[in-house]
């Protein structure tokens, strides 16, 4: 490499996006290359698989390979200890000796130490204790070492090279504990055609142990613990014994998806010609292949329970309460009497996932040591949240989120459209709100989402150690542990950008029509994906070439992708009006829809050409073509037309900033905030379409009641005349959380007027039809009051708190006569002053 090693090296140790405290020094008394690793030969496989990585990362970063052994009278000078407390002999030896204190792990749920020790037996000077309250910490415990030491998480998934080093120091009297928050968290692979079927087929025989091992030790490495695995076609248990022993051997706890009870695939229902779905007509089929399931998953597990219809479909509209209840007592009395133990001793879930969410609205309930499984809207807007002075359960409550999707308005499975300033809104507000069991996201293919997926799951460790604000830091960070400091803040602003222009609306639903041609708002959009584009073009041409691979699929190839379409999509825009007109481009511009759409095929295929076609299909997911909700088979160009006229025409461009017409404002731009009664207003950073967005906090404050000094935003704006106008307010996609027959409110007021009290989603209907399809396709709500100034001069606008999870992120008065545009209008004039 033709940079400062050491420098990238200690940048590398000092990031750790985990925000952990750093142990790798500079220098220090414990060298690592002449250390050996110990582990009892009494530990779980986990252990020993955990402690043979260390060996090989420690190989990647400095050419050594640390010999192993199993006991500890072996080692001399230096001594890597790998262990769980109550397993390690040695360990167990330590803590009667009260050399190493277990206090602030022991008990404690995947709880992990990292110690050093002066001479801990004779013949060794300094040892590395790598300790576990259970199997999991002791692995958490090696993959932080690892990651500290230069080994990103995706050295192989993204091919983030492995920076060399002569040596690895250790600082002296290292002393680091750390454990999770959420107890299960976890990823879903679905909807895996064609994409990652196709590759796992081509790399690894179909979705097989082999295939298991590498996205397990992923899994592990970002210190999630849990899976939903892949279900297209595919039966995880069946389809390779072997899935279930690697399972054990990197410790990940296996559930089946929402709709998979008792831990059977349901394509096995497909392949067993079980007959009618029904519990009614077929009960004992059904039990009977439930049973085999639990007899069969003999690992680590969460047991799905409950029933949805045939192939993820919803239950009959006459499906009873009654019935669904009776289902999942049965399926609990199958658990215990399979396993001869309580079925509350077998860890069990409920997803509320669409309709079943109406059965619990409607009462019907399960055992209380089940967990309940909410989920958002499949377009990461969480849909119910328990409310605070609700009965705490035992099996407490998860999240189910979405960063892919199959079904209405629209599949989005192509590439990353998640900003993480709505992840962590929607997430805190699964924290706060005391879901704290499971949190599983549905990440599609995998290889598009590495960037969400780690916050995902780094967030899921602690969501207490990363607020709003420091979600810039996280991003730089992450971008440092993949690519080093030297171009990190940039590259953290790509990462950040196109997440944000991608959510704006999915690739899948754009056309020609999505931005507004004649305010050029559809122009601006372009020049923001093309400056996006050289911007990260740019960097990668000063990359050095190790990383370029991973730089095109982790940051360059989103961009150039996106700038590419929205792009082909404008042009035919242009060519649209121009034919229309008879104009004199028509032509040129239905050539460049052509090269654009060509150019879409040759982005993929570089990507699939990556690392001598590593990623082969992995990019092969349709997106242009779509006619309804379901992806196109094959994709298709957009319809061009050609003229033969030479004749020119001039288009009028209607400005956007006709001030006259509207005045359009940004959230975060307020003259002042009142912050009473326990309420802050809280600046979500980058949040939104357009810029950032602001909240009140805390998320679980009480409803107020707008008037006096209650919370409030106040926005001064000066007018030139008497008027009657609208205040349009533009929302975060938020859906009506405790089913409250108002929904989630706000209030709205000019000057000394009574606020007016509007909800924001009291209408919320998550189905495939009506306001909702509205507002997850432009992943905006906007709603509208009608105000009224007697005269001229300064006033002022006030923004109410009512209800907490209420996002605001800009206020648009709109005096008539204005062309609507998709995002709205950029703010007006200059910056307002805060006080």
């Amino acid at each position: 490499m033709n940079f400062n090693l050491l420098a990238v090296f200690l940048t590398l140790c000092l990031s750790v996006t985990g925000w952990a405290q750093s142990i790798v020094a500079d220098k220090s008394s414990f060298a690592i290359t002449s250390a050996v690793i110990y582990v009892d030969p009494g530990e779980p496989e986990l252990v020993k698989t955990a402690a043979t990585l260390l060996q090989q990362d420690i190989e990647q970063v400095t050419g050594k390979k640390l010999s192993m052994i199993t006991d500890i009278n072996q080692a001399s000078k230096n001594v890597i200890v790998i262990g769980t407390l109550h397993q390690s002999s040695f360990l167990k030896q330590l803590v009667s000796q009260k050399r190493l204190s277990p206090n602030a792990i022991e008990g404690k749920w995947e709880a992990s130490l990292i110690q050093t020790i002066s001479k801990p037996v004779q013949k060794v000077s300094q040892a590395l204790i790598i300790a576990g309250n259970d199997r999991r910490g002791a692995a958490y415990g090696v993959f932080e070492l690892s990651k500290q030491i230069g080994v990103s998480p995706w050295y192989w998934w993204a091919d983030v090279p492995v920076v060399k080093r002569k040596e690895i120091f250790i600082k002296e009297n290292t002393s680091l504990t750390d454990a999770p928050k959420v107890k299960y968290r976890g990823l879903f692979i679905n909807d895996e055609a064609p994409a990652l079927s196709g590759w796992t087929k081509e790399k690894f025989g179909g979705f097989n142990h082999k295939f298991y091992g590498k996205f397990f030790e992923l899994v592990l490495r970002l210190k999630g613990n849990y899976i939903w695995p892949a279900m297209w076609g595919n039966a995880f248990y069946a389809d390779d014994s072997l899935n279930i022993k690697v399972a054990d051997q990197f410790g990940i706890v296996i559930g089946t998806s929402h709709h998979e009870p008792l831990m059977r695939a349901h394509d096995e229902w497909r392949r067993a010609g079980g007959g009618p779905w029904n519990y009614e007509t077929n009960k004992e089929k059904l039990q009977q292949f439930w049973r085999d399931g639990i007899k069969r998953a003999t690992n680590e597990k969460i047991v799905s329970v409950g029933m949805r219809g045939d192939g993820d479909a919803p239950m009959s509209r006459e499906t009873a309460t009654a019935l669904l209840e009776q289902i999942v007592t049965d399926q609990r009395a199958i658990i215990s009497d399979v396993t001869g133990k309580p079925a509350a001793e077998t860890p069990q879930l409920w997803a509320l996932y669409k309709e079943v969410q109406d059965y619990y609205d409607q009462g019907m309930r399960v055992p209380d040591d089940v967990t309940l499984l909410l989920s958002d809207d499949n377009w990461g807007n969480l849909r119910k949240l328990p409310r605070l002075d609700e009965k705490p359960r035992k099996g407490g409550y998860g999240i189910y989120y979405h960063f892919d999707y199959v079904g209405g308005p629209r599949n989005y499975k192509w590439l990353n459209t998640n900003p993480l300033p709505r992840i962590w809104e929607q997430m805190h507000l699964a924290w706060e709100y005391k879901v704290r069991d499971i949190w599983i996201v549905n990440v599609g293919d995998i290889k598009p989402m590495e960037f969400p997926i780690s916050f995902f799951l780094d967030y899921a460790w602690n969501p207490e150690k990363i607020d709003a604000d420091q979600l810039q830091r996280y991003t730089e960070n992450w971008a440092t542990d993949q690519f080093g400091k030297q171009q990190a803040k940039e590259i953290a602003t790509l990462l950040a950008k196109y997440a944000k222009y991608n959510s704006r609306r999915k690739p899948e639903l754009l056309d020609a029509n999505t931005y507004n041609l004649h305010t050029g708002e559809w122009k601006t959009v372009v020049d923001e994906y093309t400056d996006l584009l050289k911007k990260a073009e740019k960097i990668n041409s000063v990359l050095p070439t190790d990383y370029k691979d991973a730089y095109f699929q982790l940051v360059l190839h989103p961009i150039k992708a996106c700038a590419n379409l929205n792009a082909m999509y404008y042009y035919v825009a242009l060519n649209k009006e121009a034919y229309q007109a008879k104009g004199k481009k028509t032509n040129a511009y239905a050539d460049k829809v052509k090269e654009l759409y060509a150019n879409d095929s040759l982005i993929t295929q570089q990507y699939h050409h990556l690392n001598n076609g590593k990623w082969n299909h992995l990019m092969s997911q349709t997106h242009i073509g779509y006619t309804y909700w379901q992806q196109p088979n094959q994709q298709k160009m957009p319809a061009v037309f050609y003229s033969s006229s030479d004749s020119a025409v001039v288009t009028k461009t209607i400005s956007v900033q006709d001030t006259k017409q509207r005045i359009s404002i940004a959230a975060d731009q307020f003259t002042k905030a009142v912050n009473t009664n326990g309420v802050t207003w809280k600046v979500l950073p980058d949040h939104g379409r357009t810029g950032s967005a602001i909240t009140p906090f805390p998320v679980t404050a009480t409803e107020q009641k707008p008037g006096g000094n209650s919370p409030q935003l106040q926005y001064d704006v000066v007018m030139d005349r008497e008027s009657e106008f609208a205040i349009n307010a533009y929302f975060s996609p938020t859906l009506n959380l405790f089913r409250d027959e108002n929904g989630l409110q706000y209030g709205m007021s000019v000057d000394d007027e009574i606020p007016q009290i509007i909800s924001l989603n009291k209408e919320d209907k998550t189905s495939d039809k009506g306001i909702w399809n509205k507002w997850v396709s432009e992943n905006i709500i906007i709603k509208s009051t009608t105000h009224k100034i007697a005269k001229a001069g300064r006033h002022t606008v006030k923004f109410w708190m009512v209800n907490p999870g209420v996002v605001l992120q800009k206020l648009v008065l709109d005096f008539g006569g204005s062309e609507k545009s998709y995002l709205g209008p950029e703010a007006t004039g200059g910056k307002t002053t805060k006080k």
